[in-house]
């Protein structure tokens, strides 16, 4: 059975993940900072008190896991603050680059010695940090942190080339949970089903690709 680990899996895509994986038999470890209780009903080792914006608790996680195997590392945690030209608050901007952004590359970074050739990383981020995709403007800090995550992404799959390891990045939709206000076209049970698809299949000459749920290659 293959090992996967979720950051942000206490609600929404992530706790998704984490009912999806399980029914299918993969063994998985659902790293959050507190978990819910939907989370805690599953059959799932929990490693709670993890910030991925918290350079600290990301080396608990590393520790918490030395010596162990991961398959597949979902970086999933993510923050979503509207932020327009009218409303520019920096700090919320920076806490968004530090989540998004930064948070992915530092848990990856912390737990390359858990991958090995074969092992996948997928980055949920979204096409919101398409910069061809982006006619509408607006959500500055989200639209830049997944910018830059992206960029990560790219520079993780050259990086990690030699290690065997492939990187996606995954856009899920336009999903209905908690930080969507529940406003969105899917549900996260159809958005997991895709982007577990779009992970399965994941080759590495697939590495550093982005793509959406649905299948869909996406444009930078």
């Amino acid at each position: 059975m293959p090992t996967v680990l979720i950051t942000g899996a206490n609600r929404g895509i992530g706790l998704e993940f984490c009912r999806q994986l399980t029914a299918r038999g993969d063994t998985v470890i659902a790293a959050c900072r507190e978990p819910s209780e939907a989370l805690s009903a599953l059959p799932v080792e929990i490693i709670d008190g993890i910030d991925v914006a918290d350079d600290a608790a990301v080396a608990r996680l590393a520790e918490a896991l030395s010596g162990r195997a991961i398959d597949v590392l979902i970086n999933n945690a993510g923050l979503l603050v509207p932020t327009g030209l009218d409303s520019l608050d920096f700090d919320v901007i920076r806490r968004q680059l530090e989540i998004n952004s930064l948070g992915p590359l530092r848990v990856t970074a912390a737990l390359r010695s858990t991958l090995s050739p074969g092992s996948k990383v997928a980055i949920i981020t979204s096409r919101m940090g398409s910069i061809t995709d982006n006619t509408s403007g607006g959500h500055y800090g989200y639209r830049m942190s997944k910018a830059a995550v992206n960029m990560a992404g790219k520079c993780l799959a050259l990086d990690l080339a030699a290690d065997g390891v492939a990187v996606v990045l995954l856009h899920p939709g336009w999903v209905r949970t908690d930080m969507t206000a529940h406003n969105g076209l899917i549900d996260t049970d159809e958005s997991v089903a895709g982007l577990l698809s779009r992970i399965d299949g994941l080759t590495q000459a697939q590495s550093g690709t982005f793509w959406h749920t649905s299948g869909e290659a996406l444009r930078w």
